[in-house]
């Protein structure tokens, strides 16, 4: 018999729309459920018997969709749900600047150096002066941890002072990414409108309007002494001399920073855009004597919901289309990569901010539920193939359409003004576990339904809203995900 708890679910990118790399590296991906259809689809034929039977249903498709649930968690680059991200925002992560070893020890860093303080690295994007980055899985425990850049290279950045000690081949899990920036000692300022700096430049840090930071370390050192200069904000400008933010803590001020190293997070972003980004995603069924493996290619994700809901984990759920497949006794890699083990998050536990304009909602509008969804209102092209291969030859895309769902208690009018005013507001959902965490952003909106109303009695009184997305000038977007690999809190 085949037993759900045994299904193993795995995928890889395609880099040919329907067209599985050459001896795949799948990575087995983490789910709740899943709804995929490979199936054969028959009609009848409409032959006229004179002893009224039918001949045999004929083949003339095969259908190729379907949905794939999760619970959210940091969605680690290259994982199956990062590369879903990038499938349903049809753009790939501007991901910040990383090494990574990747299961091959001494490949792509190839040495740390003790007397110079600096990593050897085949090249890439560069690691610039004055950015933080996360070195983990180093043989030597002092190799571990967040370090200043304090001479720049794309093969051989230098972190003076950080004390390594000297490792000749790295091991297979050595990694090095870019999680933010820091300056020296009295060089960053809060502003009445962001951050200043005198000696860095932060044009040349990797930063972008509509990027969201976290300002300040842990170590007293590494923060403002104004508390309120501390937290999480959104890049509006950047200057050689002064970042713009809006969305800024509450009770901002401006801080000289005297005596401060101040340390400054931010991570990779994804934003919609025009790709068409494709999988295989292949089925095991491991609880059979002998395994079927279903493999469907061309797998594009077109609609997506994600779900904070209070006193509920975070969830998320993944509709694709797809081209062919295959149903087989063979895998497609016998031994895929294990899936990640990011915590899974909880909305309200772990949902930092829900804010609605900038401002974070609360009383008495508290927000009960929010869901954004992503319909990127794909369509099967096809006709009479002439490759042997049945199902779609490729996949449309129309428009994408962006919402929100808001579920808030019906405090005041505040909101319902709006709803009938036609107000353009914007959306963000920030939610972080373990020194992880994710900003969702919707720039543009407008509600474009809702009513309060009283149920029964002993009940709140609820407004539900919906929302429509449309393009915002500063971004140049209708939906944004930041995701910041490490911050400190």
């Amino acid at each position: 018999m085949s037993d759900s708890n045994r299904l193993r679910l795995t995928s890889v990118r395609e880099t040919t729309l329907g067209v599985t790399p050459t001896t795949p590296r799948m990575r087995t991906a983490r789910l709740t459920g899943e709804q995929l259809r490979f199936a054969p689809q028959f009609v009848t034929s409409e032959e006229i018997r004179d002893d009224r039977m039918n001949s045999d249903p004929i083949k003339v498709n095969e259908q190729n969709q379907g949905a794939i649930n999760g619970e959210l968690s940091f969605p680690v680059d290259n994982s199956p749900f990062s590369d879903w991200l990038e499938s349903l925002f049809c753009k790939e992560w501007v991901n910040t600047p990383v090494r990574d070893n990747d299961g091959t020890a001494d490949s792509v860093i190839t040495a740390v150096t003790d007397t110079t303080d600096v990593v050897t690295v085949t090249t890439g994007d560069a690691f610039v002066a004055g950015q933080l980055a996360l070195l983990s899985g180093f043989t030597a425990d002092e190799n571990n941890g967040v370090f200043k850049c304090t001479t720049g290279s794309a093969t051989v950045p230098a972190f003076l002072g950080a004390g390594f000690v000297a490792e000749a081949a790295p091991p297979a899990a050595a990694r090095m990414k870019v999680v933010g920036f820091q300056g020296a000692s009295g060089d960053i300022t809060a502003l009445a409108a962001g951050l200043g700096s005198t000696a860095l430049d932060l044009t040349t840090l990797g930063l972008a309007v509509g990027q969201w930071i976290k300002i300040g370390g842990t170590a007293t050192a590494d923060k403002f002494a104004t508390a309120a200069c501390n937290g999480w904000a959104r890049i509006t400008a950047i200057a050689a001399t002064e970042l713009t933010l809006d969305n800024l803590p509450t009770g901002w001020t401006t801080d000289a920073g005297a005596g401060k190293t101040i340390k400054v997070w931010f991570g990779d972003q994804l934003k919609n855009g025009l790709l068409t980004l494709g999988q295989t995603i292949e089925r095991g069924f491991m609880g059979q004597s002998v395994p079927t493996y279903i493999a469907q290619r061309g797998m594009v994700a077109g609609q997506g919901e994600f779900r904070f809901v209070t006193e509920q984990i975070a969830t998320w759920s993944l509709t694709f289309s797809g081209l062919t497949g295959t149903q087989d006794t063979t895998s497609l890699d016998a031994s895929p990569d294990d899936a990640t083990t990011n915590a899974i998050m909880a909305a309200a536990v772990n949902v930092g901010r829900i804010a609605e304009n900038g401002v974070p909602v609360g009383g008495p509008n508290y927000i009960r539920s929010a869901t954004l969804t992503i319909n990127n209102n794909l369509r099967p092209i096809g006709g009479i193939r002439s490759d042997g291969l049945v199902g779609p030859e490729d996949i449309g895309k129309g428009s994408v359409d962006v919402g929100v769902s808001l579920e808030t208690y019906f405090g005041s009018n505040a909101l319902l003004t709006k709803l009938f005013a036609g107000t353009a507001t914007n959306i963000n959902i920030r939610i972080a576990k373990d020194s992880q965490a994710m900003i969702w952003a919707v720039p543009r909106l407008t509600y474009t339904d809702g009513a309060p109303n009283a149920t029964a009695k002993n009940t709140d009184a609820m407004l539900p809203l919906s929302s429509q997305a449309s393009k915002d000038t500063l971004t140049s977007a209708h939906a944004i995900l930041d995701r910041l690999e490490y911050f400190e809190v």
